[in-house]
């Protein structure tokens, strides 16, 4: 089967969304870890995605770094939407928005570490935190999608996690380093085509 040509100035990526419809057992995470999760009830924007940008520069995350501000503030300061940070002592470590505002439902929207937790045990941390929160509500399902430029363990990862593959979509967008919303040098393993 041939596939068809992206063409220049965009980016295409692979969307795996995947769900859990009960209550997983927590996995063991390592000992030792210091971290806290922090609930931030009504996130200034300029704080939100200067963490955002942390978290997802090197995986392209930009929707919520181009969106006007009365959009992004109309999603992170809405009720059902609850944003947290994950911080090791006083350094931010990661980012946990829970979305609540579909009935019965949660999606984990964003879920990721900044670089230097990557790898540390705190994602394991983090997700036991996001599970014990969701399904601390009477739902039906809590969701999550991740996609080919995210890091290559985040599937498998959520998978671990407790997560069903139930979709896939491919995604085409303008390359947001060639606009300015991320610098050019932002995920260099995915090459600019201008």
């Amino acid at each position: 089967m041939s596939g068809a040509g992206v063409p220049a100035g965009k980016i295409a990526a692979v969307v795996t969304s995947l769900e859990m419809l009960e209550r997983p057992a927590p996995r063991p995470a390592p000992a030792g870890l210091k971290l806290s999760l922090h609930h931030i009830a009504r996130p200034s924007l300029g704080w939100f995605r200067a963490l955002y940008r942390n978290v997802g520069e090197d995986w392209l995350w930009y929707t919520r770094l181009a969106m006007p501000d009365a959009a992004l503030a109309a999603i992170i300061h809405d009720p059902n939407v609850e944003v947290s940070v994950l911080r090791s002592d006083a350094e931010e470590a990661g980012l946990l928005e829970l979305d609540f505002r579909i009935a019965d439902e949660c999606e984990l929207s964003f879920f990721g570490l900044t670089p230097k937790f990557i790898g540390t045990g705190a994602g394991r941390w983090l997700m036991n935190q996001a599970l014990e929160r969701a399904w601390s509500r009477p739902l039906r399902r809590v969701w999550i999608h991740t996609c080919t430029f995210d890091h290559p363990a985040a599937l498998a990862f959520y998978i671990r996690s407790g997560f069903r593959p139930y979709r896939r979509d491919i995604e085409i967008v303008d390359d947001p380093r060639l606009s300015g919303v991320l610098p050019r040098t932002a995920a260099p393993h995915v090459p600019i085509i201008a």
